[in-house]
C-alpha cells in the first residue's frame, strides 16, 4: 500500500502515515529526501510494495532532511544528490546527527563527480533515477544490512575509480610513512648537526654573531630545506626545529662572548612553550636571536607577538628573515617590529650592477633606520656586492665571500677595502 501525506511543517518535510504500518521492529524505516514531490511520491509508492520497508517521511530540502533524520533516526535515507541545500551537505549532516542511518545517493546523474561527492560525504550507495523497483528495494535492503548499494550503470566506473584512488592513497601513505620514519630516526639518534655561519660587521670586518644552520645525513641527496619540508608534511617540523635550537644553544658558550646566536624558526615553533623552556636554560638570553622566516604563514600575529614578547622581555631579540623576497616578510616586519631585518639574497645578488635591486635594498635600509632595526645582508658572494652594500649603509652581512658555515666557529676578519 502507498504511504499518504499526513502533515507538513516548517522543516521542509512531510511526515507520512503508512497504510500497512504495524508494530514490527524488523521493518526497514526509510526517509526519502527529494525536492521534487512527484519523484518523492513515486519512490514512496515503489518502496511501499515491499512489506519489509516502512516509509517514515519525505523531506524537500537539505535542512529538512537533516532535522527529520535527527528526530526519527531512519535506517536508510534515499537522498537526492542535487536537492535544495546540497545532497552532499545533507549527507554529512545526517551522518553527524544520526550516525546509524545509511545514506544512499539518488540522482538522475551518473557522472563520477556526483557519485564521489556523495561517497565522500558518507553515503554507502548511489542509485540512478530510473532504476527498476526491484533495484530500488534491493538497494534499501543492502544499505540497511550495512552493504554498499551502487547502480549497475555506475558500478564499473566507480570500482575502477576507487581502485585507482586506493592505489594512489596507498602510495601516498607509504611515502609519508618513509618520511616519518626518516625524521624520527634523525630525532632519536641525534642526527642533526649544527654548523655556524658568521655574521660580520661590514665596517670592522669582525664577527658580531653566528647563524645556526642544521645539517642532516645524506645532505648531498636532500638539502636542509627538504628535511624541514618533509618534517612539516608529517607534523614533525616543530620537533625538528626545537631539536636544532637545543643543539645550537648547547654550543653558545663556544662562541665569542660578545657575539649573538641566531636560530631559525617557523611561526608555529616560535609559539611553542617548549621553545621558552629551551631559551630559559641558556645562560645569556640577550645573546639569542630568533629568526622568523617568511616561508610559513602567520595565522595569528597576536599569538605570535605574545609568545615572542615574553622572550623579548628576557632579552631575546627577533629577526625577520628573507626580507624582500615576498609580501609575507614585509607583513612580518610591520606586525612584529623586529630588532634585525635580514635582506634576502635575491636582493643582494648582483646589487652592485642592478639598479632595481639597489633601489629596493636602499629603501629597506632607510625603512629599517626609521624603525630602529638593523639590516643584515644575506648571500654576499663577491667583493663588489660587499662594497656596494657597505656604501648603502648596511651594518651587518653574511655569505660565502665573508665566511662559510663551519662546525666549530672560528673568528673571521675582513680586510678593509
Amino acid at each position: 500500500m502507498a504511504a499518504v501525506p499526513d502533515r507538513t511543517d516548517g522543516g521542509g518535510f512531510a511526515a507520512l502515515r503508512v497504510a500497512h504500518a504495524t508494530p514490527d521492529a524488523r521493518r526497514i524505516r526509510v526517509l526519502i529526501a527529494d525536492d521534487q514531490p512527484i519523484m518523492a511520491r513515486a519512490v514512496s509508492s515503489v518502496l511501499s510494495t515491499d512489506p519489509a520497508i516502512e516509509v517514515i517521511g519525505m523531506a524537500h530540502d537539505a535542512d529538512g532532511a537533516i532535522e527529520m533524520a535527527a528526530t526519527h533516526h531512519p535506517d536508510v535515507v534515499l537522498l537526492d544528490v542535487r536537492m535544495n541545500g546540497g545532497g552532499p551537505r545533507a549527507a554529512t549532516g545526517i551522518r553527524e546527527r544520526s550516525p546509524q542511518s545509511a545514506v544512499v545517493g539518488f540522482s538522475a546523474h551518473e557522472d563520477r563527480h556526483s557519485v564521489f561527492s556523495m561517497l565522500r560525504a558518507g553515503a554507502v550507495g548511489y542509485l540512478v533515477k530510473g532504476a527498476s523497483a526491484e533495484d530500488i528495494n534491493e538497494a534499501v535492503h543492502r544499505a540497511a544490512a550495512g552493504q554498499s548499494a551502487l547502480s549497475v550503470g555506475v558500478t564499473a566506473d566507480v570500482i575502477r575509480e576507487l581502485a585507482g584512488r586506493l592505489e594512489s592513497d596507498r602510495r601516498v601513505f607509504e611515502r609519508r610513512r618513509r618520511q616519518f620514519e626518516r625524521i624520527r630516526k634523525v630525532l632519536s639518534t641525534g642526527g642533526v648537526v649544527v654548523v655556524f655561519q658568521p655574521i660580520m660587521d661590514l665596517r670592522t670586518g669582525e664577527p658580531v654573531g653566528f647563524e645556526a644552520l642544521a645539517r642532516f645525513p645524506s645532505s648531498l641527496e636532500r638539502g636542509p630545506e627538504e628535511w624541514f619540508r618533509e618534517a612539516d608534511e608529517v607534523e614533525l617540523r616543530t620537533e625538528l626545529e626545537l631539536t636544532t635550537v637545543r643543539a645550537a644553544l648547547s654550543r653558545l658558550d663556544s662562541l665569542p662572548e660578545d657575539a649573538f646566536l641566531a636560530v631559525n624558526l617557523s611561526p608555529a615553533t616560535a609559539c611553542s612553550e617548549h621553545l621558552e623552556r629551551a631559551v630559559a636554560q641558556a645562560d645569556a638570553p640577550r645573546r639569542i636571536v630568533l629568526e622568523v622566516t617568511e616561508h610559513a604563514p602567520v595565522r595569528d600575529y597576536g599569538a605570535l607577538n605574545a609568545a615572542v614578547g615574553s622572550l623579548r622581555a628576557k632579552g631575546v631579540r627577533l629577526a625577520v628573515d628573507d626580507a624582500g623576497s615576498g609580501f609575507a616578510s614585509l607583513q612580518h616586519i610591520l606586525r612584529l617590529a623586529p630588532d634585525f631585518i635580514k635582506l634576502d639574497m635575491a636582493l643582494t645578488r648582483d646589487v652592485d650592477n642592478d639598479l632595481a635591486r639597489r633601489a629596493l635594498a636602499a629603501a629597506l635600509i632607510s625603512f629599517s633606520n626609521e624603525i630602529g632595526a638593523t639590516i643584515i645582508a644575506e648571500g654576499i658572494e663577491t667583493e663588489a656586492e660587499l662594497r656596494t652594500l657597505r656604501d648603502l649603509g648596511v651594518a651587518y652581512g653574511q655569505g660565502f665571500h665573508l665566511a662559510r658555515p663551519a662546525e666549530i666557529p672560528e673568528r673571521h676578519g675582513l680586510a678593509a677595502s
